[in-house]
Formats: C-alpha cells, structure tokens, sequence
C-alpha cells in the first residue's frame, strides 16, 4: 500500500523516476521552457523551484547540495556541439540571479490545446517565469467613460462646449442629415 507516500509514479520505479526529473530539470535549465505531459510537470515544478531557491544562495554548500539533487551535464548547441557552460553553471550564474527579488513563482504550467497523439495525453509546456519590464504602462489604463469624462472636463475649462462637440463627433454623416 501507498500510505503516506508523496509524489506520483508516472508509471515507473523510483529510480527511473528520479532520472527522469533530474533530466527534465537540466533540459528546462538549458532551453528555458519544455514540452511535456500535465502530470509529469506538476511532479517537476516543485523540484525546480527548490533547485533554484538553493541556487539562490549561491555559496559552495548551495552548489554542492544542488550537483547532488540535480548531477551535471554539458550543454550542446543546436547544431551539436559543446557550450562553454554546464546546466549548473547556468543554474548559478544566469537562472538563479535572474529571480534574486522573487519569493518563489519561478514557474509557470501553460496547457495546449492539442493532445499528444496514441494515449490522448494532456500537453502542456513547463516555463520558466520571465520578467517582463515592458510590460508594465506608464499609466494606468482609463476606462472609456473616465476618458470622455475628462474630455468634457478639459473642453469645459477651453469655453467650448463639450456635449454637442462630442455627439457631432460620434454621430455619422447620414444621422446628421436625418435631423
């Protein structure tokens, strides 16, 4: 029986299972996002997000207890040949930084549309949370009516007068010609 034991089988002994984190961990590391089943990447964000808190600390005992959590890998290009960096050399030096100031969140699960092909298995693909600066306005958004309001508002103070400027404005050709 199963009692008290955490985290899913996926179908395999413990071993393979282990194997088949610590590689979708390095490959996540390594590419930024992966494609993957739902129930193989909610069995793999708790993992990575601890692998990157560790990171976080970045001292000799954080790389060491990460190295055993994780092992390491060389990284190959898309054209096969070798980069200059390891998975955990790129777990400390550009993953782990770039969430300094987040008190975790790193991930984050997108389901696709599609299912996988022969078992109808949910994909979904498994990303590493990027901070958009770009994405945050200037100001904040007004509603329709709080911008019209504050065109009246301004046309008010100029003299001109607002209400009838606006429905000329807003009213087409033939509506005009009908009155």
């Amino acid at each position: 029986m199963r009692h008290r034991m955490s985290g899913k089988q996926l179908s395999r002994n413990t071993a393979h299972r282990r194997a088949l984190r610590r590689n979708q961990a390095a490959s996540l590391f390594q590419h930024g996002a992966i494609k993957t089943t739902e129930a193989k990447a909610k069995e793999l964000r708790p993992f990575v997000e601890r692998l990157i808190t560790i990171a976080r600390r970045n001292t000799l005992a954080a790389r060491r207890q990460v190295i055993s959590l994780l092992r390491d890998r060389d990284m190959v290009d898309n054209e096969g040949k070798l980069e200059d960096q390891s998975v955990i050399q790129k777990l400390f030096s550009d993953v782990a930084p770039k969430y300094a100031d987040r008190p975790g969140g790193y991930t984050r699960i997108i389901r696709l549309s599609d299912r996988r092909i022969g078992d109808g298995g949910v994909q979904v693909i498994l990303q590493l949370v990027e901070e958009s600066k770009a994405a945050a306005p200037a100001s904040p958004a007004q509603s329709r009516r709080r911008r019209r309001a504050a065109k009246k508002i301004s046309a008010a103070e100029a003299g001109a007068p607002a209400a009838d400027a606006e429905e000329a404005a807003g009213e087409s050709p033939a509506d005009q010609q009908a009155e």
